[in-house]
């Protein structure tokens, strides 16, 4: 077999690149959540008669739109980084970027790629081990909301 009729390597799954990238965006994300649970926590405690050791009700309606308010707040941060300069701060370290199939993505492609994402996350990362068996190393979320991560080169 000589180099013309071998196949075009694979590109990389990033696989690693992007799990690194989503724990250090776990930060900023937790000190947004903590922002947002705070008007929460008050209306609960002004609810209970101002009893502070009070916690918000498990499966309550304040708490369902807590986490309602915790996935928005989470997702504003991941659009706007990625419309405005094309990473989140967890992106940064390991050079990814996010990119439209066709040139900048929409703000719709980028909140669909973060709902997929999400559901990816919930069926136990199915969605980013996918790209450890896909042909062009993508994700579910990169395919279906036509974005592609791709690794900035070293300067």
């Amino acid at each position: 077999m000589n180099a013309d009729t071998a196949a075009p390597p694979r590109p990389s799954p990033l696989l690693l690149r992007r799990l690194l990238a989503l724990f250090y965006d776990l930060w900023p994300v937790l000190a947004l959540w903590m922002l947002t649970a705070v008007p929460f926590t008050l209306l609960d405690v002004a609810a209970s008669g101002g009893n502070t050791r009070h916690n918000i009700a498990p499966y309550s309606p304040l708490q369902w739109l807590l986490w309602l308010c915790c996935w928005a707040v989470a997702g504003v941060y991941a659009t706007l980084s990625w419309k405005r300069g094309g990473q989140t701060l967890g992106m940064r370290p390991w050079r990814l970027y996010v990119r439209g199939v066709d040139g900048a993505p929409s703000m719709g492609r980028l909140w669909k790629r973060y709902a997929l994402a999400t559901l990816s996350l919930l069926c136990g990362g199915l969605g980013f081990w996918w790209a450890l068996v896909d042909r062009d190393r993508l994700t579910w979320h990169d395919r279906l909301s036509n974005t592609r991560l791709v690794r900035i080169p070293k300067e």
